[in-house]
């Protein structure tokens, strides 16, 4: 049958476009299906000729679009065989209709320039012929997955961000959720470009008014909260989504749910899912889409023995081969504001979870950590070693081509070294930039911590944290790791990648520093003196008051009945202090219970925090999380539990782990050849912080150097601070369970 565009052209009803066709693989498969659907209806006689199916219905049909010309070519190269071998031969006039052009561009029609690009413009305009006028009915394809896309044309970012630059009209925008903006500081993974092709696929059925997106793609955007907007815009759409979940993702180091390995359906490490958007014809406003979601886990292949050799019999490919849409085992799904998850989720604990605070609702100024762009010259284990470096870049001895060579530092678009060193050489006093600094979990170097050097050292860092007594938490705001176990105090600047190499890191700092200068507006109409806190001007050249938010606090009260002071801690009978709600915090926030019961929301949002009435527990809690402060800061005396008892040269060579059974009663952790570390629990060796695995980390960092004494006794101590963390972890849940168990209420 034939449709009419809003152009009086007649088109076939079912146009079928591969927006990213590569060389061919998915039109080459709908020939396949359509060719065997006329040899089953006995109509083959019919499928060759000048007036058979394939010239006047199959080629008018299919379409496909490709950027590089390489894939173009084998595409062409490829369908052509495809039809040969089937009976058809293209006639002088005939061509496929798969151009070569970027189907992200804009559609507007190209004007040839020059003789050499008419070629090109004509393959340009046809297909921008086809995304402007045919109504496509079916988008399938497996389109690139690109974080950093290079794909930044105008058209397709303004669609995006929900403007049709082509009719003029404001149309549904991926970074917008509920009406409002998604306030993401850093929305990036929206512009990847599986997301533009998801948007320009979304858009051409939107103007056919009807039709299927079936695309295989990166699985991020089921359940990371940066997509929300983007799911909640194709609910709209569509009537029907589908959502097969590939799983696959090393990067998460996902496992079966039975503990047996899974494999990616392709060899990559992102984890990828299978999208089929069904979009209905209908003139009534259309409710939000029907949303069901399946998981498919484990190996890729199983073969077992059968008398004509191995027969795949089982894994993902088997299962993909053997079911379709009908044969799929759907869970259904109810979408909810804030983030329209296209994940299952447990609805009464969701519930449960969200009467908690968000961290960020509890400590409203935080920041993601900071980012040097150039650690291996900003950061270093020694000051006097970092120090020697800003002063050759201080020293006019140098030249810019000196110091680039020595130190292969880079200009960027942000940073240049030049202007950089002439700063430096006008600061007299430059050295007070020379501070430490929490590099990774229990492990503290020296950072030159000045925009001269660090790209973003970020100014609530510098303000709050840098050189003050202060308090930090941090932890992520989402991560790709099946278990949450991402946060981690600091008392000094953190870097992004502190708890999570993948996912930044966000610090929120416990008290807030303001100069002399602005105690007086600080102080201003405050909600701590009518809460009971101190509300007085403390005479010193800083004064801090607490990052917590009035009405947390306001709630903690209530709940507590104790009085809130605004610095140090309370009696925790009559009153209670910032480190005392930190302590709790900690606490809580170390539960294997907690990690466990709210795994699923932990893994897409900040943390949110169940606050007591209980005041028994209250107190346990904040005497157990102050033990892990103390700990964590190695404040702490404590036992070593480990020996370091074979001479040699002390050089970290290659880490490994020996557990007992192997070749001794202890654990061993070796860092070459002859020496070890003995007496290391297998738990200890295991115990990670966020994406960390702190014993093995904190080693492999140091791959190459002589350890020193400090450095021997330093790792002695992170062995045994991360046993008793274990022991106080299990507290937490003891205190818990002995005061009525979840949810904490």
């Amino acid at each position: 049958k034939n449709d009419k565009t809003e152009e009086s052209k007649e088109f076939h009803r079912v146009l079928i476009l591969d927006p990213a066709t590569g060389t061919g693989t998915f039109l080459h498969s709908v020939i396949d299906l359509i060719h065997g659907h006329i040899l089953k209806a006995g109509q083959t006689g019919g499928w060759s000729g000048e007036k058979g199916y394939v010239a006047q219905h199959l080629l008018p049909r299919i379409f496909g679009f490709e950027l590089l010309m390489a894939p173009y070519a084998v595409a062409h190269m490829k369908l052509g065989l495809q039809l040969s071998n089937i009976g058809y031969d293209f006639g002088a006039d005939e061509r496929l209709r798969v151009y070569l052009t970027n189907t992200l561009d804009d559609v507007f029609s190209l004007k040839s320039l020059s003789p050499f690009a008419e070629w090109i413009a004509r393959e340009a305009n046809a297909a921008g012929e086809v995304k402007q006028a045919a109504p496509v009915m079916v988008i399938l394809g497996n389109p690139p997955y690109s974080g950093h896309s290079a794909n930044k044309g105008l058209w397709i970012n303004q669609l995006l961000k929900g403007f049709d630059r082509r009719t003029g009209q404001q149309t549904d925008s991926y970074f917008e959720v509920d009406g409002k903006s998604l306030g993401e500081r850093n929305p990036k993974w929206l512009n990847d470009d599986y997301v533009k092709f998801i948007r320009f696929a979304q858009w051409r059925i939107e103007k056919t008014g009807y039709g299927v997106l079936a695309f295989v793609t990166n699985h991020g955007y089921l359940d990371n909260p940066t997509f929300r907007g983007m799911r909640q815009s194709l609910m709209r759409t569509f009537d029907e989504i589908y959502l097969l979940d590939l799983h696959g993702n090393s990067k998460k180091k996902e496992r079966s749910p039975d503990g047996t390995k899974d494999e990616n359906v392709f060899d990559i490490q992102q984890g990828v899912a299978v999208g089929i958007f069904v979009k209905r014809l209908s003139e009534e406003q259309k409710a939000p889409a029907v949303v069901r979601h399946a998981d498919l886990w484990g190996r890729r292949e199983v073969y077992e023995d059968c008398p004509e050799g191995k027969k795949l019999s089982g894994g993902k490919y088997h299962w993909l081969w053997e079911n379709d849409l009908t044969t799929t085992a759907w869970q259904p799904l109810t979408p909810q504001s804030p983030f329209y998850l296209f994940v299952p989720q447990d609805a009464d604990l969701r519930t449960e979870y969200e009467r908690g605070w968000k961290i960020t609702e509890i400590m409203p100024v935080n920041v993601l950590g900071f980012q040097t762009h150039r650690d291996h010259f900003a950061v270093d284990f020694e000051r006097e070693t970092l120090r020697s470096r800003i002063v050759e870049m201080r020293d006019n001895t140098f030249s810019d081509d000196d110091m680039h060579s020595r130190y292969d530092v880079r200009d960027n678009r942000d940073w240049h070294l030049s202007v950089a060193r002439r700063q430096l050489r006008g600061m007299d006093d430059w050295e007070k930039h020379l501070i430490r600094c929490a590099y990774r979990p229990f492990d503290t170097r020296f950072c030159y911590f000045s925009d001269t050097v660090v790209d973003r050292p970020r100014r609530e860092l510098l303000d709050h944290v840098a050189g003050e007594n202060n308090l930090c938490l941090n932890t992520v705001r989402q991560t790709k790791m099946t278990t949450w176990q991402h946060v981690i105090l600091s008392d000094a600047p953190a870097p992004a990648v502190y708890v999570e190499i993948k996912d930044g890191s966000t610090v929120f700092p416990l008290y807030l520093y303001a100069d002399y200068d602005d105690k007086r507006a600080l102080f201003v109409d405050t909600s701590f003196s009518n809460l009971g806190g101190k509300g007085k001007i403390e005479e010193e050249k800083n004064i801090r008051r607490p990052n917590l938010a009035p009405a947390f606090i306001k709630k903690c009260t209530d709940c507590l009945g104790m009085t809130f002071i605004s610095d140090g801690r309370g009696d925790r009978v009559k009153t209670f202090g910032p480190e005392d709600v930190f302590d709790y915090i900690y606490a809580v926030f170390h539960s294997p219970a907690y990690r466990g019961r709210y795994a699923e929301f932990l893994k897409i949002d900040f943390p949110r925090l169940p606050l007591t009435s209980n005041i028994e527990l209250f107190r346990s809690l904040c005497e157990i999380g102050g033990q892990l402060v103390a700990l964590h800061l190695m404040e702490t005396p404590i036992r070593f539990m480990t020996s370091y008892p074979i001479a040699g040269n002390n050089t970290v060579e290659a880490v490994r782990y020996s557990a007992p059974g192997e070749g001794s009663e202890v654990g061993r952790v070796w860092i070459n050849k002859a020496q070890c570390f003995e007496g290391v629990p297998p738990e200890v060796w295991a115990f990670h912080v966020g994406g960390y695995q702190v014993c093995q980390k904190w080693l492999k960092d140091r791959k190459g150097r002589l350890l020193t004494y400090d450095d021997i006794t330093h790792y002695q101590r992170i062995v045994a601070v991360l046993a008793e963390t274990i022991r106080l972890m299990a507290a937490v849940d003891e205190a818990i369970a002995a005061r009525g168990g979840w949810p904490i209420g």
